[in-house]
């Protein structure tokens, strides 16, 4: 008897393939990085090179992707080694349509060239980007793919590096309710960009309708209060002094019941990015913020 393969199967095959012809058909070539139109006019920043970069929550694939303002930062911030922290490509939605734009392209060739130039360039999937947890322990293009990682900051701290997902209850029991969150969530994206396309008009800056919803909703506090607490108790059981994560874009550096928690957060909404200077120094990035001169944020651990 022939099995019939799952309509997932199939979309997750359909994925892999066009991301592979992608890959394939597109020479390997300099991206070329114009500044988003919210920077032009402002001052360019000052290169900086880290230890440590870590960004997540990129989703590759989807118009709430700002793969523009991802590729300004990239051309500007080197680092020894750069963890890509999960969801990075947008299985999730690319299997309902594909929405793929040259800057996506972009950001896969930027990263691809910082590897061929030394950087070490780690990659540990999340739940959007869930099939490419079928190669883990390989590498493509110089780019290590991982189940989770270990990191070793230059002040000797040992650092848990996971996407979270695997600690969120609704995405391991429900995975219904998941998808049904990821809809909402993207609608309440598309709402936003239109909100803020009028504020622009007014002369208001950028305000994030979706950031303002977590922070006022009990339920949405609570869920990240969890969330951060399970990260943290693994941690301490597996004997790490912290964890480094992304998923729940929501960037923030804190002690969590005795265990540094880093969550880097997300370039959908915030725009934000974990370093570790060369004395072990961690500190979230907030690139908006800096390209339009404004103060980082001072979340720092040492």
């Amino acid at each position: 008897m022939v099995r019939r393969r799952s309509s997932r199967s199939c979309h997750l095959d359909r994925i892999r393939c066009r991301l592979s012809m992608n890959a394939l058909l597109s020479p390997p070539r300099a991206p070329s990085i114009a500044p988003p139109p919210a920077f032009e006019g402002a001052d360019e920043p000052r290169s900086h090179r880290y230890r440590t970069i870590w960004i997540s929550d990129i989703h590759l694939g989807t118009s709430g992707c700002k793969a523009e303002f991802l590729l300004d930062f990239l051309k500007w911030n080197e680092s020894d080694t750069l963890y890509l922290v999960g969801d990075i490509i947008d299985g999730w939605r690319l299997s309902k349509g594909w929405h793929w734009q040259q800057s996506h392209n972009d950001v896969i060739q930027k990263v691809l060239r910082k590897a061929r130039k030394g950087t070490r360039v780690v990659y540990v999937p999340g739940n959007h980007d869930e099939f490419a947890r079928d190669y883990v322990d390989h590498a493509f293009g110089g780019i290590e793919l991982v189940h989770e990682a270990m990191h070793r900051t230059a002040d000797g701290k040992y650092l848990l590096v996971t996407h979270g997902d695997l600690f969120d209850g609704v995405v391991q029991q429900a995975r219904w309710l998941a998808l049904l969150g990821d809809k909402l969530y993207s609608l309440i994206l598309a709402m936003n960009h239109s909100f803020n396309r009028a504020r622009a008009r007014l002369g208001f800056g950028y305000w994030s309708l979706s950031q303002y919803l977590k922070h006022k909703a009990k339920s949405a506090v609570a869920f990240i209060t969890d969330f951060e607490l399970a990260l943290a108790r693994e941690a301490r059981r597996r004997g790490f002094d912290g964890v480094v994560c992304g998923h729940i874009h929501k960037a923030e550096i804190r002690m969590v019941d005795g265990i540094l928690y880093c969550n880097d957060g997300d370039w959908v909404e915030s725009l934000t990015a974990l370093i570790e200077d060369h004395s072990g120094q961690l500190r979230i990035i907030e690139w908006k913020q800096i390209r339009q001169s404004e103060p980082a944020s001072e979340g720092v651990a040492s």
